[in-house]
């Protein structure tokens, strides 16, 4: 009965078959692999986003601890708060090792 089958389809069906066949695959895969790039292209602009503003609060922190270590801020906190001055050249002593 196979035989009757096989003889009943026209020459070359089992080839077009295989061809949609792969044609219907090769198509998947496209639809597959743009989906799969858009989701790592959105994953990659997620991530550029939060090196910016890391590299913004980078930014920030050091424009503070220059602020905070400036030398007229350390000077003026130690003759203000703390009541340091400059010594006199008379009440220097020098201490040999």
């Amino acid at each position: 009965m196979s035989r009757a089958v096989a003889k009943s389809m026209p020459a070359g069906s089992l080839v077009l078959l295989a061809l949609f066949i792969a044609v219907l695959l090769s198509a998947l895969a496209v639809s597959y692999c743009a989906h799969w790039n858009r989701q790592l292209l959105n994953a990659l602009y997620a991530e550029l986003s939060v090196r910016d503003k890391a590299q913004a609060e980078w930014g920030r922190l050091v424009l503070e601890q220059s602020t905070w270590t400036a030398h007229s801020r350390i000077e003026s906190l130690a003759t203000g708060q703390l009541k340091m001055r400059i010594p006199e050249p008379g009440e220097v002593r020098m201490v040999a090792p």
